[in-house]
């Protein structure tokens, strides 16, 4: 086969180049990286409800990762992925540029087909080390730690997650300062740092991005209040986004990047299938790794919206260990499933 493909990019035809993010067909569907939320079991899922474009992971400490007593743990609990979820980016924090460098040299050699760089955590913790949004107002260091990543990492694409500022809008002044190093991709989560989650995405800032970049190669996705797959698209088309990022979308809706499903279409069975499917996963990845009870956010998410759900999640989430859960858990996927009233009925105890 011929080593040269071509892509589409708004009706123009090209070379595809060794950044994947220039081969995609825009605007295309990002999953976001949520920590405690976004890890193999969980990509899995999606990947088996519909899967998006690319994929992001947890986010990593960069220095952890290049310290090679705590390396092997945070790859085991954040880095490890399947060849089904391809692309899938690795995303690290890190307001030390040698952390940062190594960090991203361990990324590539993992095998991942990008490394991103989060300048928008707004989570004290990440703030006070001077990185994640703390960044917006150290626009020099945030330029060294591009430099840094690709360094580091000089075969994949590196990109940036952003806020749209600290407590104001600094979206054009924030951008412009970050292109000067030429990410591949500018991702606004379309909210400042004061914000947090609080307040509506302001879906301008992200036509703002759109707007300071023109001219670059660097692309800017959107992220903020994405609801479903049509409110992504229509969301892309107006403020002219490159691609549109999806978090807690769908944390609310798995099949989020499936076909087309209506959310209020889906049984009580593919729920109960899901959760236990995602228990499963959990259990090949993490059991005697991770706390099981990572999963119950998850199961309040799938166990919902239908007769009976509410006491299902309260005794699912009353268990106290692994091997009680998922006991329980199978115990209900087969109740749901009319597996235990056929087997009944064959014994002559159905109705």
């Amino acid at each position: 086969m011929c080593q040269f493909f071509y892509f589409i990019k708004r009706g123009m035809v090209g070379l595809m180049e060794d950044n994947f993010w220039k081969k995609l067909l825009q605007p295309f569907l990002v999953l976001a990286p949520m920590y405690d939320v976004t890890d193999s079991a969980y990509r899995q899922i999606v990947v088996s409800c519909g899967k998006p474009d690319v994929m992001y992971t947890e986010f990593v400490s960069a220095e952890g990762l290049s310290h090679k007593i705590s390396r092997e743990k945070l790859i085991t609990l954040h880095l490890k992925f399947e060849e089904n979820e391809r692309p899938i980016v690795a995303q690290l924090f890190t307001a030390n540029l040698l952390a940062m460098r190594e960090a991203a040299r361990i990324v590539q050699e993992l095998g991942f087909d990008g490394v991103d760089i989060n300048m928008g955590c707004p989570d004290k913790k990440v703030v006070a080390t001077g990185a994640g949004a703390a960044l917006v107002k150290n626009p020099n260091l945030a330029r060294s730690l591009i430099k840094a990543a690709k360094r580091g990492a000089s075969d994949i694409p590196v990109s940036v997650k952003i806020r749209t500022g600290y407590e104001n809008d600094a979206t054009r002044s924030w951008v412009k300062e970050l292109l000067k190093e030429g990410p591949a991709v500018i991702t606004v989560h379309a909210r400042t740092k004061k914000e947090m989650s609080k307040a509506p995405a302001r879906w301008e800032n992200v036509a703002d991005a759109v707007e300071e970049a023109r001219g670059n190669e660097t692309l800017i996705v959107g992220n903020g209040d994405v609801v479903s797959r049509e409110d992504a698209m229509e969301k892309a088309n107006i403020f002219r986004a490159h691609g549109v990022m999806v978090g807690r979308g769908v944390l609310a809706n798995p099949w989020f990047f499936g076909d087309a499903l209506d959310i209020r279409m889906v049984s009580p069975q593919q729920r109960m299938r899901l959760a236990l499917q995602h228990t499963l996963l959990f259990k090949k990845y993490y059991e005697g790794v991770k706390h099981f009870r990572t999963l119950f956010k998850h199961m309040g998410n799938y166990i919902q919206g239908f007769e009976g759900a509410r006491q299902i999640r309260a005794e699912l989430m009353s268990q106290k260990t692994f091997s009680e859960f998922e006991k329980v858990l199978v115990s209900l996927h087969r109740l749901f499933d009319g597996v235990t009233m056929q087997e009944g009925a064959k014994n002559g105890r159905g109705q």
